[in-house]
């Protein structure tokens, strides 16, 4: 955890060193997805640091992919999510460090420069914000549960889940749209009840995973399944509603 922290604070100043200077250019990779040399800054600090502590174990990152994902001890590294918000000027972007033993995430880092917090979690260590133990609320019914959702693009494309997903949109009290590192953020510390991805990377949630669920809450695929190395959908829950939604959504990627 220390390690994980210090390298997040080495790309923080990265983020922030960037945030004075302004625009920066932007780069297209072979997905389509933007990149800015603020992505590869930060990367390269967050490497520095864990490669210095951890020598003999393995990294994958973001931009410099990498790493054996069979390794006893692996490193999963997003320097800059929320590239597009980044560039966009909005604060919705962060770093994302997590530590895998055996496939299992065991040790999370979300720092988010933009909006004054970084969360962390360890495995039987509770979640934490800004050094403020969090947990997720006390909602156990739909009427009463506030939902945000984020890149919805696969689950749109299925019209039968698009339904299913405007009907439990009309079951809950609110519904939200924070993206990102946010509303994971927002979940953990009992602020919102719910939320629903179906086009994310593992890189993208892994911290975010064990940070929720060690605030109380329960994470998985849309489809119930535990999150793997190769997931891309997500259910974040406080766990109450959990089972309740997976029924609602009923959701299989493969038809989609």
């Amino acid at each position: 955890m220390e390690t994980a922290r210090q390298a997040a604070d080495a790309a923080e100043r990265c983020l922030r060193e960037a945030m004075r200077d302004g625009a920066q250019e932007v780069h297209f990779k072979e997905d389509a997805t933007p990149v800015t040399e603020v992505d590869f800054a930060a990367e390269t600090a967050i490497l520095k640091v864990l490669r210095e502590a951890f020598p003999g174990h393995q990294v994958w990152s973001e931009e410099s992919g990498g790493g054996d994902r069979d390794a006893e001890w692996l490193w999963l590294v997003d320097p800059l999510d929320g590239t597009r918000s980044f560039i966009r000027g909005t604060p919705f972007f962060s770093t994302q460090i997590a530590l895998m033993h055996r496939g299992r995430v065991v040790v999370g880092v979300s720092s988010a420069p933009a909006m004054g917090e970084t969360a962390w979690a360890s495995l039987g260590g509770g979640a934490w914000l800004n050094d403020r133990p969090i947990k997720v609320s006390h909602v156990s019914g739909l009427r009463d549960a506030h939902l945000s959702t984020g890149n919805l693009r696969s689950l749109a494309r299925d019209p039968a889940a698009w339904s299913r997903l405007g009907d439990l949109s009309g079951r809950v009290e609110r519904t939200r749209g924070y993206g990102d590192f946010s509303h994971y953020h927002y979940l953990a510390r009992g602020a919102l009840d719910l939320v629903i991805e179906s086009d994310v990377n593992i890189l993208d949630v892994a911290a975010l995973s064990l940070l929720v669920e060690e605030a109380g809450g329960r994470v998985s695929g849309l489809d119930g399944r535990p999150l793997g190395l190769d997931s891309s959908h997500i259910l974040a829950s406080n766990g109450r509603l959990h089972d309740s939604v997976l029924r609602q959504l009923q959701w299989n990627r493969k038809t989609a």
